[in-house]
Order: C-alpha cells, then structure tokens, then sequence
C-alpha cells in the first residue's frame, strides 16, 4: 500500500533561533497521536527532494545519498499500523508490513521505554556502498556524518512542530533489519511524540 504525504511546508510558525534554542533530547511522551502532515513534515526534513536537480534537505558527499528512512507507525492518525519506508521522489510512504511493532523496536534498542510509548519510530539506515564506491573507506565516515545531518534536521523539525524525539544508537542490528524487513544497515532510531 502506497500512501501519498500532504505536501511539506517550506514556512514555520517559529524563528529558526527558536527552534535551535528549544532543541532537546526528549524521551517521555503523552499518549497521543501525531498528524500525517507531522508524519509528512519529519520524513521530508530527513530526506526530502528540494530541488529539480534531486538535491535533499541534508547534505551529502557526492549527492549520492546513501540514507534509506523507515518508520513505524503505531498512532498516526489517516495511516494504518506498520512499518513504512520513506519514497523522498514522489513523497510518500509505502508498507512493508501491517502491525505493532514498537514493543519489538523496543526490545531491539535495549528496552529504552521511549521507543515502545512514542506513536511513532523512525529509523535511519545505510548503504554504505553507494558512498564507498566512489570514496573507498573515506566514505564511511561521509555516510556517518550524512546521518548526523538527517538527525538533526528530524530533532528541528519535531521541535518547530511541538513534538520531541530523541536519537537512539544503542540497539541490536539485526533485530531492527528484521523488523523492518530491510537489508540496509540500521545506524540511529528516533522515537517521535508529543513530549509530556
């Protein structure tokens, strides 16, 4: 199932000062759930299309773009429970798999209470070889620092939208591809909600 995101917003209610100011880690959310335009907004702020050329909301060595995004959706309103990968071409989502699966993200990241309580997961991961084909070892480092671009545009953009996340790094690898169903490799979670 394909599902087609609002389109973003290129202008907010809040300074960009702001937004840097208020900017924290936030690991407690209320039991509420985000809008499909939050949903929409967070996904094109990690990798949304801003230009004819292809180009991105984050930076990329090579514009070669190794970052792949998936989430799971546990209460988003408009949106079926599942896990869903990121399309930045066409802007939209498309299912992998229908279900609750923050219980097990949860699991996967250690038992951090903030990935089974948020309505929503995101989860960054990697083909490293679309760097390293062009820059050999040296491109790990560039797809390392390309996340940190993405993660933090993801912690802005849940800021100017009054949400909190937090970026998780601590988890088992392979338990995260196997719930997502993917062959990239994991590198941060971000749990998404509206913070206590």
């Amino acid at each position: 199932m394909i599902v087609n995101l609002p389109s973003p917003h290129t202008k907010g209610f809040i300074s960009f000062e702001e937004v840097l100011y208020r900017r924290r880690s936030v690991r407690e959310y209320r039991n509420e759930p985000i809008t499909l335009y939050h949903l929409s907004q967070l996904l094109w702020s990690a990798q949304g299309i801003t230009s004819e050329f292809g180009y991105r909301t984050a930076p990329s060595a090579g514009a070669l773009y190794p970052l792949e995004i998936y989430c799971s959706a546990e209460n988003v309103e408009g949106i079926d429970a599942g896990i869903y990968k990121y399309d930045p071409f066409n802007h939209q989502i498309a299912c992998v798999k229908f279900g609750f699966y923050n219980k097990e993200l949860y699991k996967a990241c250690l038992y951090q209470p903030q990935v089974a309580d948020a309505p929503l997961v995101i989860v960054i991961t990697a083909v490293f070889e679309r760097t390293t084909k062009k820059y050999g070892s040296r491109g790990i480092r560039y797809v390392f620092s390309e996340v940190g671009h993405v993660s933090q545009n993801i912690y802005l953009q849940a800021t100017a939208l009054g949400l909190g996340t937090v970026a998780i790094g601590a988890f088992e690898e392979d338990m995260i591809k196997d719930i997502l169903n993917a062959s990239e490799e994991p590198i941060y979670v971000m749990p998404v909600g509206v913070p206590l």
